[in-house]
């Protein structure tokens, strides 16, 4: 066990047990200074680590970490075959910038994930906040043999599956478009596609997911969004190498549908999931706001907005629901 690492504190915390600093120090073979140090490096990173007078230190809550064996048998047959690499990191900047490093040289269905980030980004550049062993947070790699051209849609064919996936477990999810998934107006997770290729072929794309499965209740208090996770909508809780399973299997089957037959089906199967049909909203596109009534989205996967006696077609921009 490697005493510099962030695990080999963990480790000593897992079991449940209270640790005096004095004992902390003595088994990580450095200063209580330096425990200290790493306990406050610990909780910025989203664990929580009671202080106890007179005892010592605690983890606030159990944590399950990331088990590749344990996420592998999770895994539907044919997820498996297509899974070329799974890497799991404790601790890394992001994902997404990870996998999009080393493009050149991944094969397709590599998959990375991490217990923490410390610049997880969302959509349009926003920061994506998850604490320490909290939920899921990794990304995809995939190749494509069409180009850039022919990838329109994929980020709503990602949330409609994503969103399936979860319904069929008992949740009742629903997407936000293009691909933000919501329970009853909070939100669940986020999805971010970076695409990079030829125009005309071929392409790959990486795909970062962050869904919250245990939030601590001052972290959800403390955002600027209405935010939820799946413990408050599970019972009893799903395992979290388990949940992995479920998103890692709602990825890959989504990729290779819309590898096959385009966005098409997704389409026909977004009705069931769309979280603002018929809703009031606002929409900011570069430096304009507008707002109007969303009525579903088109062929090409685009969002409908009827603005007074026009309908609207929206690419790309921020979509807020309209409060009365």
């Amino acid at each position: 066990m490697n005493s510099q690492s962030p695990d080999a504190l963990l480790e000593l915390l897992a079991g449940g047990a209270v640790h005096s600093g004095e004992e902390l120090a003595r088994e990580l073979g450095m200063s209580r200074a330096a425990v200290w140090k790493k306990i406050e490096a610990l909780r910025a990173l989203g664990v929580e680590i009671e202080g106890r007078a007179g005892s010592g230190y605690a983890l606030a809550r159990r944590l399950e970490r990331l088990d590749e064996a344990a996420i592998r048998a999770a895994l539907a047959a044919s997820t498996r075959t297509r899974l070329r690499q799974l890497r799991i990191v404790a601790v890394t900047t992001s994902t997404n910038a990870d996998l999009n490093l080393e493009a050149d040289r991944l094969d397709s269905g590599s998959v990375l994930l991490a217990e923490a980030q410390t610049a997880g980004r969302g959509r349009r550049g926003r920061s994506w906040v998850s604490p320490f062993a909290a939920g899921f947070l990794g990304s995809l790699f995939w190749r494509f043999e069409c180009g850039l051209a022919d990838l329109a849609g994929l980020s709503l064919a990602v949330g409609v599956g994503l969103a399936e996936a979860w319904r069929a477990c008992g949740v009742e999810v629903q997407v936000k478009w293009p691909n933000d998934l919501w329970i009853r107006d909070r939100k669940l997770a986020g999805v971010l596609i970076e695409a990079g290729g030829e125009f005309h072929g071929p392409s790959h794309v990486v795909i970062g997911l962050g869904l919250n499965l245990a939030l601590p209740v001052a972290l959800r208090e403390g955002l600027d969004q209405p935010v939820t996770d799946l413990a408050a909508h599970l019972m009893p809780p799903m395992a979290r190498n388990a949940a992995v399973g479920v998103c890692l299997d709602a990825l890959f089957a989504a990729l290779i549908e819309f590898e096959h037959q385009g966005l098409a089906p997704f389409l026909a199967r977004w009705p069931a999931v769309d979280a603002l049909a018929g809703r009031a909203v606002d929409v900011i596109e570069s430096q304009r706001r507008w707002h109007g009534q969303a009525c579903g989205i088109d062929e090409r996967g685009r969002l409908r907005v009827q603005c007074g006696d026009r309908m609207q077609h929206v690419d790309a921009g921020e979509i807020s629901v309209r409060l009365a």
